[in-house]
């Protein structure tokens, strides 16, 4: 049995066909019981079967293999001679006395195991009914905690179908992957079972129990959408497992959610039902099962989780309450239910063939997620906002401790850590720039043929190139290989000598040290104009381009402007010359380009000066150009670097930092007087969300009129829940700006939000809460915060958002993680959100001794799921300690930063 233990994958003798699961969850006691028979196709000598199980309690006495259908005369049941459940593997070895016959077999087993409260395996959440704590049973399965509810396969290349039946009280509902066919009542409990379901790997199988109320409606019969206006390739149709009944009604959508909430479905129901409609078309093929089911779940680590036919949710990323949500709250609700409709087609239909390529999944899934709320929504502009998705892929991407897109798996252990922005948001990037590099129409026809010829199988990385290739005729394999197989990603510098372009790229890393990373990058550039493109592939370190042609007549006019990356559909940076970054500078001030082009200018400008190859002098300066900025995209991120500057500042130059941040106020003050307060009849989406980032960028920078007002409404808000002067929108603005004045002997709007926070039964408010207590300056406070994380009042999935610390409260916050951390790895610990906490507390700092205090601290204590997110961690200090001594050392910005700050904009 020895030669299975430490093995990355299990071995492939038998192969699983069909699991019949029967389980019976106890909700008052927090266990079950099941039990499984698994068809297995023998197909290699052997006395062992190897299969995972963790955290269960296997009955010996029922194991027993069936060698041969039950019609078969020569069927015969084997039990094995030695049993062995090796827990440090997550994996149960049956030995058995002689060799198993080749073929078809099937494979009995009982068990126990526990409703844990870890948001994994099979778990209990928990809710209130009639002022009445309950519990509810749920399922996460992946990556690969199916293993803790029923022995399986559990690897995503080990597809089957699945028969399940439940056993529950009689009062509650039960869901799972596929229609019910059978519900027999007896007593106070009734068994239900379900339909068998089509090939899937075991870590999208779910069942959810409890009490539900829904909202419900069926997708049009196939009806094209007027905005999908892609030529749709036509396919035959191919059989699935099974049939879908009825198909003239349309599939069944239902939107599942705790008692009295149903009204708050509405909104994701109706988006789920139209992306339905336009996915089929994308992919032109139809969704592949006969219903949909979503559902909110209280206690849910993720933010959703795409399980086949029965989608689970965070209650922030699928309920919308048109009162008390915020218009980011509705964005989300719409992207997460794009992105997990997505993964229905592209993982769930046809699958990654292991966690290597589970950015195949991801990071598909991203894109297109903008793709479909793009053409429900088209007035958010939301590919403006897929920005935001490359920024952070950039940035985590930049550190030497990043990984490839592709990344080794060796064990189990190591899967949670690359659910990150290399995997979603780098992922969602390259696959943009492709798309952009191919064309829409032929990246659409190419991808719907290779949805067609993996359905219900899996597939890997190169699969998705070969299709793209064949269907474009260019070189994707060799493109894309530079992207996915290596980490990192290039930095393009360009300089004019003699009308002639010069290009050179190498590796950007945030800390400046030189990368020897080398990729093929498709360079866009514009001169001047629009009109003026040009596109080629940089395939070395360094080309020249002549652009005699495009200068003409302007060539010496400061009208005429060169921007590399047109629209960031690349995913690389740009270094400027001098000359060219005034003339782009110019550029800005005048209008002249498009607002993804103003936020590429900006959010290269800041990663070079943070990588110490441009003064913040000259960022400062670039971003006093932005004075007029009215895009919300573009805005939001001027003050996000906002923030990132004045916190460097604090440390490196504490004198200059009131200048800093009465530059700032003078930049965003604008937008705030446009926008004011108060919502205006008809604005923009866009408008609704910027309004609250920039009175939030205000408060945090100290300004008394935007304290104020925040402190006069915030109390209204106390008095009348109901009052118009503090809508969603501008609430966290609000609450960031009491607690910024809060303090040890002045707690008493703190009180009030701890109040509200208990009193409201809304996720989205709650969070809102959260994220705003640890704004206070005084660290007693940031103490008492940090604590009531920890409380029984705070759901374990939302701690996290607490850990926004002010810069005064970050010593407070490393100490409370040390004094907490055994309670914090034992609560948190055995999922991802732990990295949450190393990330937040470790990353704002900014000296190298601390770097090396922190090391040392967990030098003993670090485990494989938080080992790389440590590593980045601890690589951010150092970049932000050297970025101290840069500024430090820079001689002409003090005088600057006055000037910036007395300018009248």
């Amino acid at each position: 049995m020895e030669q299975f233990k430490g093995q990355s994958r299990l071995p492939k003798f038998a192969v699983p066909k069909r699991y019949d699961i029967h389980l019976k969850p106890d909700l008052t006691a927090c266990n079950f019981a099941g039990s499984v028979a698994i068809h297995l196709h023998i197909v290699a000598d052997t006395t062992f079967i190897v299969l995972n199980a963790a955290d269960l309690s296997v009955h010996s006495a029922s194991l027993s293999f069936d060698s041969g259908s039950s019609s078969s005369s020569s069927s015969k049941v084997l039990e094995p001679s030695k049993i062995e459940l090796v827990e440090a593997d997550e994996i149960l070895v049956l030995e058995f006395p002689h060799t198993l016959p080749l073929g078809i077999g099937v494979l009995n087993i009982a068990f126990q195991g526990t409703l844990n409260d870890k948001m994994k395996g099979f778990y209990r959440s928990t809710y209130e009914h009639n002022g009445e704590k309950k519990n509810m049973a749920v399922t996460q399965f992946e990556p690969a905690d199916a293993r803790r509810c029923f022995p399986c396969w559990d690897e995503p290349a080990c597809k089957a179908t699945f028969k399940i039946t439940l056993d529950v009280p009689s009062e509650l509902i039960a869901l799972s992957n596929m229609p019910i066919i059978e519900e027999k009542v007896d007593g106070h409990r009734k068994t239900v079972s379900y339909q068998e379901s089509p090939i899937m790997s075991t870590y999208l199988v779910a069942v959810v129990v409890g009490l539900f109320d829904y909202v419900e409606d069926h997708t049009s019969d196939g009806k094209l959408h007027p905005l999908f206006s892609f030529r749709l390739v036509r396919l035959q149709l191919f059989l699935l497992t099974f049939v879908i009944l009825h198909l003239h009604i349309g599939i069944k959508v239902r939107v599942y959610c705790q008692v009295g909430k149903a009204d708050q479905g509405k909104f994701a129901l109706d988006v789920a039902v139209k992306t339905l409609g336009l996915y089929k078309e994308y992919f032109a093929v139809p969704y592949s099962l006969p219903k949909l089911d979503m559902i909110a779940i209280p206690d849910f680590a993720a933010g959703a989780m795409e399980n086949y036919g029965l989608v689970t949710y965070r209650e922030t990323a699928l309920l919308y309450d048109e009162q008390h949500s915020a218009a980011a709250n509705k964005q989300r609700v719409a992207t997460v239910v794009a992105h997990e409709l997505a993964h229905q087609w592209f993982g769930n239909l046809v699958t990654m063939e292991w966690w290597t390529h589970l950015w195949l999944n991801e990071g598909f899934a991203t894109w297109v997620s903008y793709l479909a709320t793009d053409s429900l929504f088209p007035e958010w502009k939301i590919w403006t906002q897929f920005l935001d998705e490359t920024t952070e892929g950039l940035r985590l991407d930049g550190l030497a401790e990043s990984h490839p897109i592709e990344v080794e798996i060796n064990h189990a252990s190591e899967i949670d850590e690359i659910f990150d922005a290399i995997s979603y948001r780098k992922g969602a990037s390259v696959i943009r720039m492709l798309q952009s590099y191919l064309g829409a129409e032929c990246f659409q026809r190419s991808l719907a043929s290779y949805i067609k010829k993996y359905a219900c199988s899996n597939a890997k990385t190169e699969d998705l190139w070969a299709a793209l290739e064949e269907g474009s005729g260019e070189p994707v394999n060799k493109l894309m290989n530079s992207w996915t197989k290596q980490k990192g990603y290039p930095v393009v510098s360009v300089e004019v000598k003699d009308q002639t372009l010069v290009f050179e790229q190498s590796q950007f890393l945030s800390s400046g040290s030189h990368g020897d990373g080398q990729w093929i990058v498709p360079i866009t550039l514009c001169c001047g104009l629009y009109d003026a493109r040009k596109n080629f592939l940089l395939q070395t370190k360094s080309e020249t381009l002549n652009i005699k042609e495009f200068l003409s007549d302007k060539s010496n006019s400061a009208s005429a402007w060169i921007k590399l990356n047109v629209d960031q559909a690349g995913f690389y940076r740009v270094k400027y010359d001098e000359d060219l970054a005034a003339r782009l500078r110019y550029a800005i001030e005048n209008n002249y380009l498009s607002a993804t082009d103003r936020f590429g200018i900006l959010d290269d400008s800041f990663a070079l000066c943070m990588a110490r190859k441009q003064s913040l002098t000259s960022l400062l300066t670039l971003m006093g150009a932005y004075r007029e900025e009215v895009e919300y995209t573009v805005l939001s991120n001027l003050i996000s670097i906002s923030y990132k500057i004045v916190r460097i500042a604090a440390d490196a130059t504490p004198d200059l930092v009131d200048y800093i941040k009465q530059f700032f106020v003078s930049l965003f003050q604008c937008s705030a007087e446009k926008l004011g307060w108060d919502p205006k009849t008809g604005e923009s989406h866009l408008d609704a969300m910027l309004r609250g980032e920039v009175l939030n960028a205000l408060a945090l920078f100290g300004h008394d009129l935007t304290l104020n007002e925040a402190s006069r409404r915030f109390h209204a808000f106390l008095d009348d829940k109901n009052t118009p002067l503090l809508p969603p929108d501008t609430r966290k603005a609000a609450y960031v700006a009491v607690m910024r004045r809060v303090s040890t002997s002045n707690k008493l709007a703190f009180e009030s939000l701890l109040r509200l926070y208990k009193e409201t039964d809304l996720s989205q408010e709650k969070t809102r809460i959260l994220s705003s207590l640890a704004s206070s300056p005084d660290p007693n406070i940031i103490l008492e915060v940090l604590n009531f994380l920890l409380s029984s009042e705070v759901r374990s999935q939302d701690a996290v958002f607490g850990l926004a610390i002010s810069i005064e409260g970050r010593e407070t916050g490393w100490t409370w993680l040390k004094d907490n951390w055994e309670h914090i790895s034992k609560t948190w610990g055995s999922g991802f959100l732990i990295t949450r906490f190393v990330s937040a507390i470790v990353s704002p700092f900014a000296s190298f001794e601390k770097a090396k205090e922190i090391e040392e601290y967990f030098a003993s204590r670090s485990v494989p799921s938080i080992a790389r997110t440590l590593k980045q961690s601890i690589e951010r200090i150092h970049i932000n300690a050297n970025w101290v001594q840069n500024v430090q050392n820079e001689k002409h910005l003090a005088e600057a930063v006055k000037e910036l700050a007395h300018r009248k904009y």
